[in-house]
C-alpha cells in the first residue's frame, strides 16, 4: 500500500479529531446544557471555517449562484450539521461515548435508503439490502434491542439514531439539489445556519447561559469541539476527499468509533459490553458490503491515488461527504 504523507496526515487528523468529538461531548455535558453546548461549538467553527474559505477561495467560488446551491446550504446547515449534532449532544447524555459513536456512524448505512426514495437514478440492489440488514442487526446488538419495549433500548440511543437519520437525509438532499459549490464552501455557509438553528432550539427549551459552569476544563472542551473537532477536522476531511475521493475518505468513519471507545475508556473510565463490540463488527461488515456495491474493494486498498478524486461514487452521492456533518 502506497500512502503519501499528506494523505496519511489528513486521515489521522480527521479520524482522531472526529472520534474525539464523542469523548469531548460526553465530558462537556457536565458543564453545558446540551443544545447551547452544540450551538457555541458551531459559533466557533463557523468563524474559523468562514475565515478559512474567504482567505483561500475566490469570490466566484464563494458565492451561491443557483437554486441547488441554496438547497445544499440549507440541507447542510439544518439537517446534516444542525439537527444531526443537536440530537447527538442531547442523546449523548444518556449513553457512553462508544455506543454514541457507533450509532452516529450509521450515516453511510442509512444514506441509500433516502437516496432510493429521493434520487431518480438510484436503485436498491441486493447487495445494498444485505448491507442495510447487516447494519440494522449491528445496531440491535449495540443498543441491546429487546422486543418487549422501547424502554429496553434507551431513549438516548434512539435520539442519536434519529440524528444519524437526519444527517443521512441531509446528505441526500445536498445531492438532490445538484449545487455547484464545493463541499468546503457549502459547509462554511451551512455552519451559521446550524448555529442559528441550535441557538433557537436552546432558547425554546429554556436553556440559559447562566446554566453554564465556567471552569478552565469546560472552556478547553469547547475550544476542542469548535476549533479542532470542528473547523480543523472539516478542513482535514475535505483535504482527504481531494486527495483520495469520497469513498476512500469515508474509511475515516470506520475508525472514529474505535477512537471514541478508547478515549471513553482512557479519559472517562467507560466500559463497553461484548454485545456492543460484536455489533460494531457487524456494522463494519455492513459498511464493507455497501461500499463494495460501487467499487472493487481490491481497488480501494492498494493505493491512494489523486486521480480518483473526481470519480463518481456510491448511491449517486458522487464526491459529497457522507456522514462527516454528524461528527
Amino acid at each position: 500500500m502506497v500512502v503519501d504523507r499528506k494523505t496519511l496526515q489528513y486521515f489521522l487528523a480527521a479520524a482522531l479529531l472526529f472520534g474525539g468529538t464523542f469523548v469531548a461531548a460526553k465530558a462537556g455535558l457536565s458543564y453545558f446544557p446540551p443544545l447551547l453546548f452544540v450551538a457555541l461549538r458551531f459559533d466557533i467553527a463557523a468563524i474559523i471555517l468562514v475565515g478559512y474559505v474567504v482567505a483561500t477561495r475566490s469570490r466566484r467560488e464563494l458565492m451561491p449562484t443557483t437554486r441547488g446551491d441554496l438547497v445544499g446550504i440549507i440541507a447542510t446547515g439544518v439537517f446534516a450539521i444542525g439537527a444531526a449534532n443537536a440530537l447527538l449532544f442531547v442523546g449523548q447524555q444518556y449513553t457512553t461515548t462508544a455506543v454514541g459513536a457507533i450509532i452516529a456512524s450509521l450515516n453511510p448505512v442509512l444514506t441509500p435508503v433516502f437516496a432510493a426514495v429521493l434520487l431518480a437514478d438510484e436503485r436498491v440492489s441486493p447487495r445494498v439490502v444485505a448491507g442495510l440488514l447487516l447494519g440494522l442487526v449491528g445496531v440491535g446488538l449495540v443498543v441491546g434491542f429487546d422486543p418487549t419495549g422501547v424502554e429496553s433500548i434507551g431513549y438516548g440511543k434512539l435520539i442519536i439514531f434519529a440524528g444519524a437519520a437526519l444527517g443521512a437525509l441531509g446528505t441526500v438532499l445536498i445531492r438532490w439539489g445538484e449545487g455547484s459549490l464545493s463541499s468546503t464552501v457549502r459547509t462554511a455557509w451551512g455552519l451559521p445556519f446550524a448555529a442559528a438553528l441550535t441557538h433557537g432550539f436552546s432558547w425554546a427549551t429554556g436553556e440559559q447561559v447562566a446554566d453554564i459552569t465556567v471552569v478552565p476544563v469546560a472552556l478547553l472542551i469547547l475550544v476542542y469541539l469548535g476549533v479542532f473537532a470542528g473547523a480543523i477536522a472539516y478542513i482535514a476531511y475535505f483535504g482527504l476527499i481531494d486527495e483520495v475521493g469520497a469513498v476512500r475518505a469515508n474509511l475515516v468513519f470506520y475508525v472514529t468509533p474505535i477512537v471514541a471507545t478508547l478515549g471513553g475508556w482512557a479519559l472517562l473510565s467507560e466500559s463497553i459490553s461484548a454485545s456492543a463490540l460484536l455489533g460494531f463488527v457487524v456494522i463494519f461488515a455492513g459498511f464493507a458490503v455497501l461500499g463494495s456495491d460501487s467499487i472493487d474493494i481490491g481497488d480501494v486498498l492498494p493505493s491512494f491515488d489523486k486521480s480518483d478524486a473526481g470519480e463518481s461514487h456510491a448511491w449517486g452521492l458522487n464526491d459529497e461527504a457522507r456522514g462527516f456533518e454528524s461528527d
